[in-house]
């Protein structure tokens, strides 16, 4: 195959695939694919296994000469990195670069995801993000900087931590350490990226990147605004991708329906996808309301949560044609909630029925969530929360967090029924999102969390120890909750 095929091979192209260039490559899997753009994999090459970076297309000189440029510049300024061990342009098809594979390596985003759900900044979190902060702080004091900078490009390898993608690299100032200026808006694309409930350890933080770089003070008030600018622009940004066709999500819509899936998922949700009514009749039927229908459905072993919001008739046809499915309303804050670290089962798939662009039957595809809800947890502990039966301290501080992440976001779920707010994997988690909303100010959101603190309250008697523990334990917003003396 020449490169001109490969960019027409599209996401999914058929491996292996024998490619002449390099005196011959054969690629045999792929880590990332930019249809028509950039064929990222491993393969073999001369004998040995290779990374294979492929720039095809209309823009594959540009993007070859800037991974070049930046591969370079970090070997030029000794930052550890995977050697370049061949490269080449063919003028108007595309271009390669093969890099020294790292068997074994271990990224650190990998490493993360072992301990993201630690207390904030445990031990285990503390050395990931040192690591990382060591390396940026080094990629800096030598006047580099990586413009797409997470723990993804961060590889643990033979005892050292190599910096991966040179497109991302650009050499600023080479030899010399990077101005201030471009060290606070390069830490603030680092930060924005990590759990705000870690925000409150952010000096500490800086403590490891100020121990390899020490050449500017780095006031926090200032980073912790380019921190805040940057998660507001990070949130945008993914919202937008989960309505258009991307990297991470396959959308099609038209005027007769609207499909929107986690491109991870697409494969194995298929068949479900084509027939979601037929998937609901087989599974095990969990509500059949007039406006909702609901059941679990196990796919290939795999049990997901299937939910059908229904039209009852015409009239209610006329409220819901002309504006956004609940379906899509659960997908988009579903999808929010979950970039926000907020926990939420898993929105696999959303479907909207339409004709002509009007809106009838929707659909709403999510992992199933096996846990226990708050109601039926808490329970035991009723009547004797202070004693010996108290709620275990574990699940209280996880609760704790839940509703100052809410609070921290402005975001009210709208119908805090203990039913909706399941512990699962050592946090609580929560469900039906129909009327979940973020809100621009600060007022609206003070109203929203009023009626949801109440409502959560109310799911125990207001006499119960219980509910009296709870409502000395959970935030208040001024001007929601009456004032204790």
């Amino acid at each position: 195959m020449t490169l001109a095929e490969l960019a027409c091979a599209g996401r999914t192209p058929h491996l292996p695939i024998q490619l002449d260039v390099a005196g011959g490559l054969e690629l045999q899997s792929l880590l990332r694919v930019l249809p028509g753009q950039r064929y990222v994999g491993v393969a073999l090459w001369q004998g040995r296994k290779v990374l294979a970076k492929l720039l095809v297309g209309g823009k594959a000189e540009r993007h070859f000469q800037r991974e070049l440029a930046g591969t370079r510049a970090l070997h030029g300024q000794g930052i550890d990195s995977p050697a370049l061990l061949g490269e080449g342009y063919q003028v108007g098809l595309g271009g390669w670069l093969l890099f020294e594979y790292l068997d074994s390596a271990e990224s650190l985003w990998d490493a993360w995801r072992k301990v993201e759900r630690d207390i904030p900044l445990s031990d285990g979190q503390q050395e990931v993000l040192g690591e990382a902060l060591g390396a940026i702080a080094r990629l800096h004091l030598a006047g580099l900087v990586q413009e797409d900078l997470h723990l993804d490009n961060l590889l643990r390898h033979g005892g050292k931590l190599q910096v991966i993608d040179g497109g991302g690299i650009r050499a600023e100032t080479p030899g010399s350490p990077l101005p201030r200026s471009k060290v606070m808006a390069n830490l603030g694309i680092f930060f924005a990226q990590l759990p705000a409930e870690l925000d409150p350890f952010l000096e500490e933080l800086l403590v490891q990147y100020l121990l390899v770089n020490g050449e500017h003070a780095l006031p926090l008030e200032a980073l912790e605004k380019e921190i805040a600018r940057m998660r507001r622009w990070r949130l945008g940004d993914y919202m937008k991708k989960i309505a258009r066709d991307c990297s991470l999500f396959s959308v099609a819509g038209g005027a007769f329906g609207l499909r929107a899936v986690r491109r991870e998922a697409e494969a194995g949700l298929e068949g479900l996808l084509q027939a979601p009514d037929a998937a609901l009749e087989q599974g095990r039927a969990l509500k059949e309301g007039a406006t909702a229908t609901v059941a679990e459905v196990t796919l290939d072993g795999r049990k997901l949560l299937v939910k059908r919001y229904n039209i009852k008739g015409l009239v209610h046809w006329l409220t819901r044609f002309w504006r956004p499915s609940r379906a899509w309303h659960s997908w988009r804050e579903g999808n929010r909630l979950e970039f926000l670290g907020i926990a939420t089962p898993r929105p696999l798939a959303v479907i909207e029925r339409r004709f002509l662009w009007l809106r009838s039957r929707a659909y709403l595809i999510t992992e199933y969530l096996s846990g226990q809800d708050i109601i039926a947890r808490f329970r035991p502990y009723l009547d004797d929360p202070d004693g010996a039966g108290a709620p275990p301290e574990a699940e209280l501080q996880a609760l704790d967090r839940l509703f100052a992440a809410l609070i921290r976001e402005r975001i009210s779920h709208g119908d805090f029924k203990g039913y909706n707010l399941f512990w699962q994997d050592g946090r609580w988690t929560l469900i039906d999102l129909d009327a979940v909303c973020q809100h621009r100010s600060e007022r609206s959101f003070a109203r929203a969390y009023a009626r949801d603190r109440a409502r959560f309250l109310r799911n125990w008697p207001a006499e119960s120890a219980l509910h009296q523990l709870l409502d000395k334990r959970l935030p208040q917003v001024p001007g929601t909750c009456p004032e204790r003396g």
